[in-house]
């Protein structure tokens, strides 16, 4: 008998259901007994023991269901490790609820934190296998997250419908793409979707350059321009202060979101009309694109081997094309950047794309 717990924690994305059914069917297939727990509302559910039993039915005709069957919530590594409001010590609640119900193995699909507690438990004696879930595709040790195409292809949409109003009215138009730290999601929705300049958190703009390249196209006789702006782009004035300096000018800022700044000192500069787009958690939601049932149903099977082999204490990845097992204590903690000298980005740079350095 092979007791599994499962778990999604995190921002949710699509295929998270893929994933989970993926590892649930071949489980299944292998003709051994299993029995199958999902943990609700993700770190949550393991902390305070809120799971269900789950049978093969919960799994039927959720292949191509957005969201997580289970729910899902933020447990910040950061206070994974500090007694909750009541005194509880959370990673020792999540060790007992574990060895509560006797499991062989836990999976949990995440992204950078949730794998950071994911090491963590592991580090602690569990048997945990992980899955890679992230809109951002920055979790390093994997080519590809599930999740991400879908993501790009909703942004791309977006900049897309954004391009007819764009040219009807001459206007220059942001279009604000999710992703804080890094930039993957903005670069190829902004490649996808035509964008004139794409602003990415690992390349400081200068607005000089950006009102440059708006200038450049106008004078070419371009009555409109299109800007990809990752939500967590920076100014390179910016990126010379200290975090905790940039955190106080973001708490008192006058602007929403960097797009909006962006755009107040452009239409100041230039005089042309400026609009900002924010498809903001439409690219979180809705079903996931066939690219990510595919993958997310490979790595789901590979999760599911590894579980039949005995085998811990990995995440299922995507290197070179190949679904990869990587060890959980070389993929926590770090983030997979878009770096400024990525051949991408050359690429980018020789279609005309400007990146505002």
């Amino acid at each position: 008998m092979k007791r599994v717990g499962l778990l999604t924690s995190g921002g949710d994305c699509q295929a998270l259901n893929a994933a989970m059914r993926g590892v649930v069917k071949t489980l299944y297939n292998s003709g051994e007994a299993v029995e199958i727990y999902g943990f609700l509302e993700g770190y949550k559910g393991l902390i305070y023991g809120n799971f269900t039993m789950l049978t093969g039915k919960d799994f039927s005709g959720i292949l191509t269901k957005g969201g997580t069957i289970l729910g899902s919530s933020r447990t910040p590594f950061k206070t994974i490790q500090e007694p909750d409001e009541n005194g509880l010590d959370k990673v020792d609640a999540m060790k007992q609820n574990y060895h509560k119900l006797r499991l062989d193995c836990l999976v949990i699909l995440g992204g950078n934190g949730t794998h950071k507690t994911a090491n963590l438990l592991r580090e602690e004696g569990l048997n945990i296998v992980t899955l890679p879930k992230t809109i951002d595709n920055d979790l390093w040790g994997t080519d590809m997250t599930f999740g991400f195409q879908s993501a790009v292809d909703i942004a791309t949409a977006c900049i897309d419908c954004i391009h007819t109003t764009a040219a009807s009215h001459g206007r220059v138009f942001i279009v604000e793409v999710m992703g804080h730290k890094v930039g993957w999601l903005t670069l190829n929705a902004g490649i996808a979707g035509g964008a004139d300049i794409i602003l990415i958190p690992e390349i400081p703009y200068d607005i000089d350059k950006v009102i440059e390249a708006i200038d450049a196209r106008h004078n070419r006789g371009s009555q409109f321009t299109i800007l990809a702006v990752a939500e967590g782009a920076i100014s390179k004035a910016d990126a010379k202060l200290s975090k905790k300096e940039y955190k106080k000018k973001l708490e008192t800022s006058p602007y929403p979101s960097v797009s909006y700044e962006i755009a107040a000192k452009i239409q100041k500069k230039t005089g042309q009309d400026v609009r900002v787009t924010v498809p903001g958690h439409t690219q979180r939601g809705g079903s996931p694109c066939p690219y990510d049932r595919v993958f997310a149903s490979r790595l789901g099977a590979e999760a599911g081997r590894l579980i039949l082999k005995g085998e811990y204490g990995f995440m299922v990845g995507y290197k070179n094309r190949e679904v990869v097992k990587v060890p959980l204590e070389d993929v926590a903690g770090k983030l997979k950047m878009v770096s400024p000298d990525a051949t991408i980005i050359k690429e980018a740079k020789l279609l005309g794309i400007c990146f505002g350095d």
